[in-house]
């Protein structure tokens, strides 16, 4: 038994050790009996010169390893080091090829013993972990790292984790660990031969899971389910009365919190919501950054769902929110409630688990490499999880296909009844049926308005959160949408018989049951069958593809485009689009028809059928019914004419592989009324956006409201904007609609530049389009005056936006440039964001497909398109972006809008009305430059 481990980590010139990239910094830690016993770490001389970039990422720089020992120099000691140990890494196969490299010229064999992969071990230990990044880890685990990208510091570091991991290991199931063990062999690294060490050693560890965990079947170890009322000392009595007065709810919400300060703004929502649903109207509120409107609003709905025995559904539109109120806000609500109030969080069936499935997926064999990392993740999961939610899960794209074929859905066969006991969505699904409060997203709560797809339980009452996405989430879900890759790896889990996928399951089945081979030759043409989908699909999408780049407006080094599609165009190019739909959708339906008449083959059969084939079936029944909604999609996009607005959005440079089509109703107003506030007793949308020039007329019109039956509320944030914020338009930039791209981008270039030395970074730059954003981080890395920065661009830095969010609040001195999804959501108090640019007035483009569609509808019916649409749209967007700077009341920050437009135009003063009322200056660069020296 090895019990030697020796954490390597090296900084190198490269890439790629057999074109010449050397190692410039050697670190090793040794691990014995479970401690860290030694440590050796060395500069290196690579006898060539560090590139730039290495030199930025690393900090070492030519004259630093020009004094330091050849790697040949070191080599003995770091052979000593790795004899009759294992070699551990982060992201073990980069170092250990650069080290065998080095080794081996240096006169040594190089090493071959039993290696660790840090990062394939965290995310099989750790499988809801937001990233795998070595600083990602240590921020999770609480890891003192100075020094990122420093070989001593980051081997010190990926030690002190190794130790974590293996200790965690160790606390698992033995019958986890012999599953683990057993999938183990398909890793790149040894983590089998730890693994069994392990278990070896398991009747000398303390095992302290077995109150927390059950073992399943037999099959797998399963948290056991947490209760999810809130408890307190009572239930609750007829006699327990709304506080109403301000006194009442001061008693009552001091006691959750520490430091309790009164929110007068949080008071009054509470007090509005209550009114709102005994009044049977609905209500709009605008609640403005710090009033503290998610308990503004539970307490309320507490009382009203107990007084009135039924539940009211929370919904919100990001997994953020819902994290945020379940795990934060449902438990200070139980601290102020004198009763118990129970909370779930209810999803749609696809995000949970089947255990069923997962446990005939543990039967199979011959994985790829990220199916099996994403089962042993799902196993350790499972000892961790209360909900089963998928959401969770940190999955790779490999294990994203995975969880499809084990995911939650309607089912043919009886569940086993040990299965159905554990059923995580069935356990949510029942704990629903008697919550008072359950929280759920936009879509799941659209989804309530046919009775096919409903989940929730029946409902009255709703506070919609997030309010001001409500009517997108709505025309997606009344809508379609189709593109390339997920049509592709439908398509594939079919498979032709050789490839032994879906198709071949269904051959095997029917050879069981010995079905009659005449009516089984018949079935034999779906082989050739899937093979002309498979052709046709791809014809479909090059001409999908070709009708976008054909209709495209020149794009002017634009990789992105959306391109509208009309009914009415009899172009070449349309009409061979549409042939081919109809070609497509005519293959879907037969190859749906050809599975169905198996489907009935082995019914007729009467045969019976093993726990496996009856996976299979369920496998190929979803496969048979997502055909369906495929052709659908199909027919409703290209061949059915109607009123949506449909388009295709399309990466030149990928063409048909990054290729999608949509189709949405311009306008749900209708459709909302109709089919939800019209059944609904009381409704309560809220926002911190829903006012354009202190109105609500835009968002009721938008949504299906009737103004005159709609209760509205503005409380205002308790922030000190005055005292907090100074917004500055510098009066020396070019008109942004008067100058070419380019043009512009140099102007803002030199702008941010001088800005970003005065603010010391702690900028967040918010552009309306990617093209704008890119070319500006360009420019600025060109110029190299802010080389000192760390520079973070969406869709440049690879991450998602919390990642990049997380990175942006790493770095003492950093930019953070973005677009979309920036303008909201963002939430970066203190001083790590000090300063907000906004580098034009956010309208949508006006070739943008609904903003076309829309404007066009409002100009046939004799209105005003830009005051009617645009500019509210623009307004909104505009104030999400305001509402980033401040966070806290204690926050100071610099706002400046570069669109002139803010004050040259008439419609710039509706901007300017709809944010706080702050102190704002005009002026040159240089002027504005020492009001932010002096400011900040």
């Amino acid at each position: 038994m090895i019990n030697k481990f020796v954490v390597v980590d090296l900084e190198t010139t490269g890439n790629n050790p057999k074109k010449g990239d050397k190692i410039i910094q050697f670190a090793a830690v040794v691990i014995e009996d479970g401690k860290i016993t030694e440590s050796f770490s060395s500069l290196v001389n690579p006898q060539r010169p560090i590139p730039a970039f290495i030199e930025e990422l690393t900090g070492l720089e030519d004259n630093m390893v020009k004094d330091a020992p050849l790697f040949t120099e070191i080599a003995p000691k770091v052979n000593e080091l790795l004899e009759g140990a294992y070699f551990v890494a982060h992201n073990v196969l980069f170092d250990l090829s650069f080290l065998q490299e080095e080794l081996i010229q240096a006169g040594f064999e190089g090493f071959y013993g039993s290696v660790l992969d840090t990062v394939e071990m965290a995310r099989i230990i750790f499988p809801t972990a937001d990233g795998y990044k070595l600083s990602d880890l240590a921020v999770r685990e609480d890891l003192q790292h100075d020094r990122p990208h420093q070989a001593d510091s980051d081997a010190q570091v990926t030690a002190e984790l190794f130790l974590i991991l293996v200790n965690r290991l160790s606390q698992l199931p033995e019958l986890t660990l012999r599953q683990l063990s057993q999938l183990s062999g398909g890793l790149k690294s040894d983590l089998q031969q730890l693994i069994d060490e392990i278990i070896l050693e398991l009747d000398q560890i303390s095992v302290s899971w077995q109150e927390s965990l059950e073992i399943c079947n037999h099959t797998f170890a399963l948290k056991k389910p947490l209760s999810i009322s809130m408890l307190t000392n009572r239930q609750y009595q007829e006699d327990d009365q709304y506080p109403s007065s301000e006194d009442e709810k001061v008693v009552m919400v001091k006691k959750a919190f520490t430091n309790f300060e009164k929110r007068i703004g949080q008071f009054q929502m509470m007090d509005g919501v209550y009114r709102s649903f005994h009044s049977g109207k609905h209500t709009l509120i605008e609640a403005g950054t710090g009033v503290g409107k998610s308990l503004g609003y539970l307490l309320p709905v507490a009382y009203f769902s107990k007084q009135n025995k039924q539940p009211i559904v929370v919904s919100t539109h990001t997994i953020q929110l819902q994290e945020q109120i379940i795990y934060k806000e449902i438990p200070l609500l139980a601290k102020i409630l004198p009763f118990e109030i129970k909370c779930v969080l209810l999803k749609g069936r696809n995000h949970y688990i089947s255990l069923e499935k997962f446990a005939l997926s543990l039967l199979e064999e011959n994985d790829n490499y990220d199916t099996t990392l994403t089962k042993m993740q799902i196993l350790v999961w499972l000892t961790e999880t209360n909900t089963g939610d998928r959401d969770e899960l940190n999955l790779s794209s490999g294990g994203n296909i995975f969880w499809n074929k084990i995911k939650n859905e309607q089912t043919i066969f009886s569940m086993n009844k040990i299965w159905q006991e554990k059923d995580f969505y069935l356990r949510a699904q029942s704990e629903a049926q008697s919550a008072d409060i359950i929280i759920t997203n936009h879509s799941l709560l659209l989804s309530n308005l046919s009775s096919e797809t409903s989940i929730l339980p029946n409902f009255d009452y709703a506070v919609i959160d997030e309010g001001h996405h409500f009517e997108k989430v709505a025309s997606q879900y009344f809508g379609r949408s189709l593109d390339y890759l997920t049509t592709r790896l439908l398509l594939s889990q079919f498979g032709q018989y050789e490839q032994r996928m879906l198709y071949y399951e269904l051959e095997m089945i029917l050879d069981s049951l010995k079905t009659a081979r005449e009516e089984v030759l018949e079935t034999g043409k779906i082989n050739q069958l899937a093979a002309d989908l498979s052709y046709e699909m791809d014809e479909f999408f090059k001409l999908t593809a070709l009708y976008a780049k054909t209709n495209s407006a020149e794009r002017r080094g634009i990789n992105r485009a959306k391109v509208r599609f009309t009914h009415n165009d009899g172009g070449k190019e349309r009409n061979a689009l549409v042939h081919s739909a109809e070609r497509f959708a005519f293959l879907l339906k037969d190859l749906q028809t050809a599975i169905t008449h198996c489907l009935e083959l082995i019914k007729k059969s009467n045969g019976a059928l093993t726990s496996k084939q009856k996976g299979k079936l369920e496998e190929i029944i979803s496969f048979r019914n997502e055909l369906e909604e495929l052709r659908l999609t199909v027919q409703d996009c290209f061949i059915k004419k109607s009123d949506d607005v449909k388009w295709i959005e399309i990466d030149f440079r990928s063409q048909q592989n990054v290729t999608t089509f949509y189709a949405q109703p311009a306008f749900v107003s209708a459709s909302l009324k109709e089919r939800f506030f019209n059944i609904k007793r009381g409704v309560v949308l809220t926002s911190a956006t829903l006012t354009v020039n202190h109105s609500f007329d835009y968002v009721i019109n938008e949504i299906g409201l009737v103004k005159d039956n709609t209760l509205t509320m503005v409380i205002p944030s308790p922030f000190d904007y005055k005292n907090q914020v100074q917004l500055l338009i510098p009066d020396d930039l070019p008109e942004v609609n008067a100058t070419s791209l380019e043009d512009y981008v140099i102007a803002i270039t030199e702008h941010i530049i001088t800005i970003a030395e005065a603010t010391k970074g702690r900028m967040l730059i918010l552009f309306t389009a990617h093209d704008m954003l890119k070319k500006t981080y360009e420019l600025i890395k060109e110029s190299g005056f802010l080389n000192d920065f760390a520079m973070i661009a969406q869709g440049i830095t690879s991450g998602s936006r919390s990642r990049l969010t997380r990175n942006f609040q790493r770095y003492d001195k950093a930019i953070l440039l973005g677009t979309s999804s920036f303008w909201e959501g963002v939430d970066i108090p203190g001083e790590d964001l000090s300063c907000l640019v906004i580098v034009r007035l956010p309208f949508s483009p006006p070739d943008e497909p609904l903003t076309e569609a829309k404007c066009q509808v409002i100009k046939q019916r004799g209105g005003n398109a830009f005051t009617e649409y645009s500019l509210p749209e623009a307004i909104l967007r505009f104030k999400q972006g305001f509402g980033r700077l401040i966070r806290t009341e204690k926050d100071r920050g610099i706002m400046l809008v570069f669109d002139k437009r803010i004050t040259t135009t008439k419609y710039g003063k509706a901007f300017l009305k709809s944010i706080p009322d702050v102190p704002m200056k005009k002026g040159n660069i240089d002027e504005l430059v020492e009001i932010i020296y002096k400011w900040l």
